[in-house]
């Protein structure tokens, strides 16, 4: 596998730092190279910020991504930002309730309930930022949900390894239901033999 580069977005105090951190531990666990960076808006909490981060088998000579193989955003803001003019090879995952309103993308692109599902399972949106790691690690496959879960148990604090477990548990699944719906063929105007 060659290099695969994450941009995570949204809005500081998301966990989005915390999550590309993660994700660059697993990739190291794994056996593979792995660089991370972050950086923030003006104002840490509430202003934009980004996490990079590069997985790869070979060298990794520079930390920065100037063309992205996924972007991950939770905000409207930094889908203005980052996620408007991608090309269409780019993975585009965001956050349904979040970042309600994006330019028409016929492939790869993902709107999925992070932040309900997050609500519905955990009962707050604290979480949601290892929910959008659980969905980036199934859908990229760059990583193995075990070296995660590792990465997750020694980056949280102590209190709340279960929690972030399960969320990661959930988001994971998220990302493996998209995959099954992709891999189903879709019925086109002709093929329903129903009856009335």
């Amino acid at each position: 596998m060659t290099k695969q580069r994450f941009l995570l977005t949204g809005t500081g105090g998301q966990g989005l730092i915390l999550a590309g951190i993660i994700l660059a531990e697993a990739g190291i666990k794994d056996g593979r190279n792995a660089a991370q960076s972050q950086s923030y808006g003006p104002e840490a909490r509430g202003g934009a910020c980004r996490a990079e981060v590069i997985i790869g088998d070979e060298e990794i000579y520079y930390p920065k991504i100037e063309t992205p193989d996924f972007v991950l955003t939770l905000s409207q803001e930094a889908y203005k930002k980052y996620g408007l003019h991608l090309k269409d090879d780019v993975v585009l995952i965001v956050d349904d309730f979040y970042v309600p309103e994006v330019k028409p993308r016929i492939n790869n692109f993902y709107s999925l309930p992070i932040t309900k599902a997050t609500r519905d399972e955990l009962r707050s949106e604290q979480g949601a930022n290892i929910v959008a790691l659980g969905v980036l690690g199934s859908l990229s496959e760059a990583v193995s949900l075990e070296s995660l879960k590792q990465a997750v148990r020694q980056r949280v604090p102590l209190g709340t390894i279960d929690r972030n477990l399960k969320a990661l548990d959930l988001g994971w699944e998220l990302g493996q239901n998209e995959k099954e719906k992709l891999s189903k063929p879709r019925l086109t105007e002709g093929d329903c033999s129903c009856h009335i």
